[in-house]
């Protein structure tokens, strides 16, 4: 791998097993221009059409540098793929998720409201496309944005897998939330999706 970014689609083909990756190939594209019409989120990350499908390859694009550049250091507990099927996976829900409100505003779609439903709503697509996880990898998914109401200074919950997985996140929904930039992105190949509405 290079310091080049990649296109989701390409970071998939890093993903084993074979029918995990398969799974998530199929997701990827039977929702594609779902993915390429929605945004990040509401207001405070890639909040333009389309930025939900930026979003995920901004964290998978991160995951491959942060990855490398941890190993490197020290060795990780987990593998690249497993990273990658994590990030890919982590905001699984948001296409799904909001709704146009009566003020014109999205809002969170009738059982859509909390961390434990968008949990919920992950794991019944995993399972519509036939993807299972280990624990390592369920652990990274639920914790992949914090511990938040979990947190205890008596016990870790977020394993080292969700550890990396909630840094790449920050990292695309903190610094770099209005990445990639419309025009001219300094990261070499990075670009925004086009919306199929465009």
């Amino acid at each position: 791998m290079t310091n080049r970014y990649y296109d989701i689609k390409d970071l998939l083909e890093f993903i084993e097993p074979e029918a995990v990756r398969e799974g998530c190939l199929r997701m990827y594209v039977e929702n594609r221009d779902l993915y390429a019409e929605v945004q990040g989120s509401t207001h405070n990350h890639q909040a333009w059409p389309g930025g939900y499908h930026d979003h995920v390859a901004e964290v998978m694009n991160l995951a491959c540098a942060l990855y490398i550049q941890l190993d490197a250091l020290r060795p990780l507990p987990f593998s690249l793929s497993d990273l990658l099927l994590v990030v890919f996976l982590h905001d699984a829900e948001k296409p799904w998720k909001y709704e146009v409100g009566p003020d014109g505003e999205l809002q969170h779609r009738p059982g859509m409201e909390t961390k434990e439903d968008h949990q919920r709503f992950r794991l019944q697509k995993l399972a519509e496309y036939g993807i299972t996880l280990t624990p390592e990898q369920e652990n990274g998914l639920e914790y992949a944005e914090g511990e938040i109401k979990n947190y205890s200074n008596r016990k870790r919950h977020m394993g080292p897998l969700a550890a990396v997985a909630h840094m790449c996140d920050v990292c695309s929904a903190r610094l770099w939330f209005d990445h990639p930039a419309a025009e001219a992105d300094p990261w070499i190949g990075a670009q925004r999706v086009q919306s199929p509405t465009v």
